[in-house]
């Protein structure tokens, strides 16, 4: 007062319910007297607004404030809702809000009733970083109890979105009785965006009749790089809809929308058609915001002088607009204010597209319903378009006609995607797009989009929207992720290569991280306690050696999918950092509040890399209120049981299909790989979205065992979906560590009725130009014995097996004779333009059973290879039948032409040592090597100073006579000091980098990577064991192996209410010799699979070598189908070894995961 200092407080902003923000208090900031001082006579209003100098504040006052979008969430319980008044108070680092009345919500008009979401405004200045909430109410009304489930506060200009977790009453009658709660955020429930920035923007209605309009108007801003904001409306509700955008007027906005970036390209402006006037002619759009420092504003000016209207003009709603000067004001440093006013240097022309879709020739194609588009070009997009009026026909998207439309846009670039929608309404809403043609009328450049495919609720996939490439785009499809799985594909794919880190934005933020990332397959399964359930957000975290830490790894449903429910199994594809071998596993969620508890029964982790996969029985609540009290744990992976599922190798897999009509498919795609050193089993390719279209090239992720290099690929297709043709041009596949590249070349149908009229092809794998194998044809001739009854109606197949895999399977269906498999006929098969298996070792044969006279006795089949003329016979003399015999209709035979040698008592073993560069050695190295068999005596290298061995980077060889080991499984290394030889007391280490062994006799090659350093010691007690990193089987070997064996099977079905099944089982036993190929599991007058029984059966088949895995499965038949498999035992009867495959799970389509099949280890 001694000073006679005036502050003056402008606020020109409503204080109600029903007014601008609902808000009834605000707090105000000072300003200088000259902007409340009224204006000189000589300043006039421009533009049909006022020239009130406080409205030039508006816009920095928003930047000095923070304005807080409140969500309240009233729980689902009875009588959750409340009629009090209720209140809030948000608390900062620097200030809190005060008591602020939640009165005007943005949703609901009946506030706070039971399960709703209320949203409300609170604007306040700096608070400084939110740390609490207080809710309260002040318990009025008729029921004023409530439950609050929790409370966000999102603050756009801060780019943070924060969880307060509640899950409490605020009754006099519940709980604790309190009315009034201090709630803080949830740290891992926080989000992170890019900060919103203010923009003034005011749109000048034209002085023209009938140029307001009652609709309500939005607007979108673009920057450089087709980066622009939301699709914002203007008005927040009726009210101002009617007040604003008034006949010669101006109508200003404060709002806060993305940050475009330093150059504003154009804005698009429309509205929705609604009111009684809806029509709009606007003169121009002013666009306000603060310089990058905040030391001034710069101001953009749209013309437009068009209507918006359906009635006029050329009767659209939505406008895109472009800069036409720019007014810049800057305030300088000696206080002065600067002003600059420049025209837009080369802004983007206004350009007319023509958009032609044909619709396809076939029935039903046409549509009545409302057809929307949005075309995607580098610099921006058009937004969604109603194509509402065609140029050339009045009855539009009708069979086999073709209409064009018109798009006013800002130029767009190059245009590279569209998206098609239509609303599903109408009589005939179905739609078939056969393509699309986009011309530029300024430059002439076209652009193509084939489509092919329906729109439609009933046909395909049942989608109403999708998009399409241009016809030569080869750049990112990325848009097309809608699942977490899809983005971890990306974050694995090369295209992760060369990008920064820090830079990616959006949703892939979320799926990147530094180091080496691999896949990883998660499982949890949800106790079946009432309330083991929670919809809160779960993660794991892994820790490998040296306390290395992945970042925590968010298990996120796909979309449309929420929470954990009761006895739940879900499983999630994740990606993650390579941490090495994996000690332990933190799992946890996001949840805070007494009720997001949740039960953990059982927890996987299968890491495909290294060929692991760890169980863990958990059985452990992780709740606040429940158990110790803490929603994450770290578990221990030595409490873990570990089964061995075979290493995969990471490869980058790109698929082309061809330039043909109808060259995409929707049937399901399924492929096998052969390489030196193995074969995979056949796995389905995922089509995802829009996979396999035409002229399309597809690349996914594939995990591949480790059989490089590779020989041949075998693809085949179900032929099922309303696209059941596939026209496949080559598929090429990256090995994402050494980046070596395998081609294989097919050009050509998959199909019944086009082109070879298969569904099975086999492609030859093309290595630096070289193909891999050869090709050749099969006669295969097949006798039938002369026994009663021998000849058979049924359907037969046979596999062939040799060196260079198998030919899959082969129908014996045209023979010379016209009645197939007689008794003591000779039926004869002919098979071109197959790949060479090289010399042949084992042929499967069975039937299907079907006919009047199923039972078959076959005495031997041949196979000549006509291109090596070489004749392979199976010698079979035994009955394929379910009522002879052992009742086997699958049946496997050895080749005769193999002789089978008598076991080796005693071997020669070559010896490869590779030594790094991490330290050499003058001393003295022994080995021992471990084998199924037997193990070996010590072998000791002696180094001299006349033959030196074991020197940095050099590689030894040695031969080693020792008595036949069999298979080798693991290797001792030690490093010995010569005799008498001074060891200093410095440690002296020896890097071995490789070992690797060949057995002489047959050849088979184990493979240790060692990669360790060996400290020099004078005592034998003192080595190192390596387990064997590969092996590589020789043709000669697999031969010796391939013996008739009885296998008996022991299924233990668990003990659980309902575990019993009627439906009919089967089961394959893999093994490092093959797989049993599927068998049913059957007996004749018993009730098998009952719960807590043990059913036995024997199955024989070729030697399967050491079993790896075995597959039990059923086929839902029967009225009780659901089955709890306990275990699976396994024993080869002629040695008497057994293996026991644990399982413990459903096989239930409605429990648990809902799979009717289970892949079983071992337990390692």
């Amino acid at each position: 007062m001694n000073n006679e200092v005036t502050y003056y407080f402008p606020c020109q902003r409503w204080l109600a319910v029903e007014e601008d923000d609902g808000q009834l208090s605000r707090e105000l900031l000072p300003v200088d007297e000259s902007y409340v001082l009224p204006p000189s006579e000589d300043e006039g209003a421009g533009g049909g607004g006022d020239n009130n100098p406080l409205d030039n504040l508006a816009l920095e006052q928003k930047d000095k404030s923070t304005t807080f979008s409140v969500t309240v969430k009233t729980g689902d319980k009875k009588n959750a809702g409340t009629d009090a008044n209720v209140f809030i108070t948000l608390f900062g680092t620097q200030d809190n809000t005060g008591m602020t009345l939640l009165k005007s919500s943005k949703t609901n008009s009946d506030k706070f009733e039971r399960d709703s979401i209320e949203i409300f405004t609170v604007e306040t200045l700096d608070l400084g970083d939110l740390w609490k909430v207080r809710i309260g109410h002040d318990n009025t009304g008729k029921a004023p109890g409530w439950f609050v489930d929790w409370v966000e506060v999102d603050a756009p200009s801060l780019g943070k979105c924060m969880t307060f977790p509640c899950g409490r009453w605020l009754a006099k009658n519940e709980d604790d009785g309190a009315i009034v709660r201090d709630l803080f955020h949830a740290e891992l429930q926080t989000r992170l965006y890019t900060p919103f920035v203010p923009y003034e923007i005011i749109l000048y209605t034209s002085d023209v009749f009938a140029a307001g309009t009652d609709a309500n108007i939005f607007i979108v801003i673009y920057g450089c790089d087709a980066v622009c904001t939301q699709q914002k409306y203007l008005c927040t509700n009726k009210r101002e809809q009617k007040l604003f955008f008034e006949r010669k007027s101006a109508s200003r906005f404060i709002m806060e929308l993305e940050d475009v970036g330093e150059i504003i390209e154009k804005i698009r402006i429309g509205h929705d058609n609604t009111g009684i006037n809806p029509g709009w002619h606007c003169s121009h759009v002013d666009i306000r915001r603060l310089l990058p420092d905040k030391d001034g504003t710069e101001t953009l000016t749209f013309p437009c002088d068009r209507w918006l209207a359906t009635s006029e003009d050329d009767k659209k709603t939505i406008r895109e607009l472009v800069p036409y000067d720019i007014f810049t004001e800057k305030y300088m440093r000696d206080g002065s204010l600067r002003q600059v006013y420049k025209e837009v240097e080369e802004p983007l022309d206004i350009v007319l597209y023509s958009v032609q879709i044909f619709t396809g020739n076939v029935p039903g194609a046409g549509t009545d319903a409302k057809v929307y588009i949005t075309i995607y070009g580098d610099l921006g997009d058009t937004g969604e378009r109603y194509l509402g009026k065609s140029e050339n026909r009045t009855n539009k998207f009708e069979k086999g006609t073709a209409d064009t439309f018109i798009i006013e846009a800002a130029d767009l670039g190059v245009i590279y995607k569209i998206k098609l929608r239509h609303d599903n309404t109408k009589w005939c809403a179905d739609w078939y797009v056969e393509k699309v043609e986009i011309w530029n009328d300024t430059n002439e450049d076209e652009f193509l989009f084939l489509c092919g495919r329906w729109l439609s609720l009933k046909k395909e996939d049942g989608r109403l929207e999708r998009l399409f490439y241009e016809k030569e785009y080869t750049g990112d499809r990325s848009s097309n992720c809608s699942s977490p799985a899809d983005f971890w594909e990306i974050a694995l794919s090369s295209k992760m290569d060369d990008i920064d880190i820090a830079t990616v934005t959006g949703p892939m933020a979320d799926y990147v991280q530094e180091g080496p990332v691999i896949p990883y397959y998660v499982s949890v399964t949800t106790g079946k306690h009432k309330d083991a359930a929670t919809d809160s957000r779960a993660f794991v975290l892994l820790i490998g050696e040296d306390d290395e830490r992945s970042n925590r790894i968010w298990l996120d449903f796909p979309r449309g999918k929420k929470g954990f429910s009761c006895g739940s199994v879900e499983e999630f594809y994740v990606a993650g950092l390579d941490v090495g071998i994996i000690k332990k596993i933190e799992l946890g969620h996001d949840g805070a509040s007494p009720e997001s508890c949740w039960l953990v029964e059982e927890l996987c982790l299968a890491v495909p890399t290294q060929g692991t996969k760890y169980t863990l029985r958990c059985n452990c609540w992780l709740a606040k209120d429940r158990g110790d009290g803490v929603t994450s744990r770290v578990f221990d992976l030595l409490d873990a049981m570990v089964v061995n599922i075979g290493v995969k190798v990471l490869y980058e897999m790109t698929v082309w299909t061809g330039d043909v009509v109808g060259g995409g498919t929707d049937s399901n795609i399924f492929m096998t790989l052969y390489g030196i050193n193995g074969s995979t089993e056949e796995v389905q390719l995922d089509k995802k979205k829009a996979r396999f279209e035409r002229e399309q090239n597809d690349t996914f992720i594939m995990e591949i065992l480790d059989i490089a290099p590779f020989t041949k690929m075998r693809i085949r297709i179900d032929g099922l979906g309303s696209r059941p043709e596939w026209f496949l041009e080559r598929i090429l596949l990256k090995n994402m560590n050494t980046g070596d590249l395998t081609m294989f070349y097919y050009g050509d149908w998959l199909s019944q009725r086009k082109g070879k009229k298969t569904l099975v092809c086999e492609m030859c794998a093309v290595i630096d130009g070289e193909e891999m194998m050869e090709w050749t044809s099969y006669t295969v001739s097949v006798k039938t014995s002369d026994i009663l009854g021998a000849g058979t109606d049924a359907n037969v197949f046979i596999i062939i097996f040799g060196e260079n895999g198998d030919s899959g399977t082969l129908a014996l269906k045209q023979s010379a004779n016209w009645n197939k498999f007689e008794r003591n006929n000779t039926d004869t098969f002919n098979f071109s333009d197959m790949l060479s298996l090289g010399h042949l070792c084992k042929l499967r044969v069975w039937h299907d059973n079907k006919g009047i006279f199923p039972g078959w006795h076959v005495s031997y089949i041949d196979v000549k290879d006509n291109s090596r003329d070489e004749t392979f016979r199976f010698q079979c003399d035994c009955w394929l039948s379910r009522s002879e015999g052992d009742r086997q209709t699958l049946r496997d035979f050895a080749c005769a032409n193999n002789e089978i040698r008598d076991e080796l008592e005693e071997t020669t073993y070559e010896i490869v040592i590779e030594t790094g560069n991490g330290g050499e050695t003058r001393e003295n190295v022994w080995l021992i090597l471990e084998g199924r068999k037997n193990r070996s005596k010590e072998f000791l290298v002696e180094n001299s100073s006349r033959q030196r061995a074991f020197r940095k980077g050099t590689t030894d060889t040695f031969e080693f006579d020792s008595v036949y080991l069999g298979d080798i499984a693991s290797l001792c290394v030690g490093h010995l000091a010569r005799e008498d030889r001074f060891i200093p007391k410095r440690e002296l280490v020896w890097h071995v980098k490789t070992i690797t062994i060949t057995e002489m006799e047959y050849g088979n090659v184990y493979f240790f990577n060692c990669d360790c350093l060996i400290p020099l010691k004078r005592k034998r007690k003192y080595f190192k064991v390596f387990e064997v990193t590969k092996t590589t089987e020789s043709f000669a070997s697999k031969v010796q192996s391939l013996v008739p064996v009885k296998y008996e099977v022991i299924v233990t079905t668990g003990y659980e209410p309902g575990a019993g099944t009627d439906a009919n089982v089967f089961v394959t036993i893999f093994g490092a010799n093959g797989d049993t190929g599927k068998r049913e599991l059957k007996q004749k007058m018993r009730n098998l699979f009952e719960r807590g029984s043990t059913d036995r059966f024997f199955l024989e088949t070729l030697e399967l070598g050491e079993l790896r895995k075995v597959r039990v499965e059923h086929d839902s038949s029967g009225y009780y189908s659901g089955w709890l498999v306990e275990k699976v035992e396994v024993t080869n009867t002629s040695t008497g070894v057994a293996t026991i495959f644990n399982c413990g799970r459903w096989l239930d389509k409605k429990r648990g995961d809902g799979l009717t099949w289970r892949d079983l280890f071992p337990s390692v």
